[in-house]
């Protein structure tokens, strides 16, 4: 019961912290239009805007949401290991290796807390 409670309150957070980038998306939509450039940025913060939505979703019964999870937490470990490498070769690496840690510490959590495959999905929400 702890962990589920732990696990719906990770999710939360997680979520709201994705979600929240919907900010810094418009702005970096705005500019680079405006700019006339191409980035990857933009592209790259919606996908975590949806997934942070998601996560808000998953929160209210996270047994049912397994895949979700997995998804989250393997999708963070695979951005940290990126951002890692990416570190090493470039001389500005301080923002990447920071950016590593939350979304290493992030897939983490997720993977430690996420429902056993046994665990048995509510239909009422709890």
């Amino acid at each position: 019961m702890i962990r589920k409670k732990t696990l719906q309150a990770v999710l939360v957070l997680v979520g709201l912290l994705f979600t929240a980038g919907i900010y810094p998306l418009i702005g970096a939509v705005r500019e680079t239009w405006q700019a006339n450039k191409e980035s990857a940025e933009p592209m790259f913060i919606s996908l975590y805007v949806a997934l942070g939505i998601f996560l808000l979703l998953a929160a209210r019964n996270p047994a049912a949401n397994r895949s979700l999870i997995a998804y989250a937490a393997w999708g963070n470990l695979a951005h940290a290991a990126v951002m890692a490498v990416m570190a090493i070769h470039i001389s500005q690496r301080t923002g990447l290796l920071t950016g590593s840690a939350v979304f290493s510490a992030i897939g983490i959590m997720l993977l430690a807390l996420a429902p056993a495959k046994g665990e048995r999905a509510s239909t009422a929400a709890a």
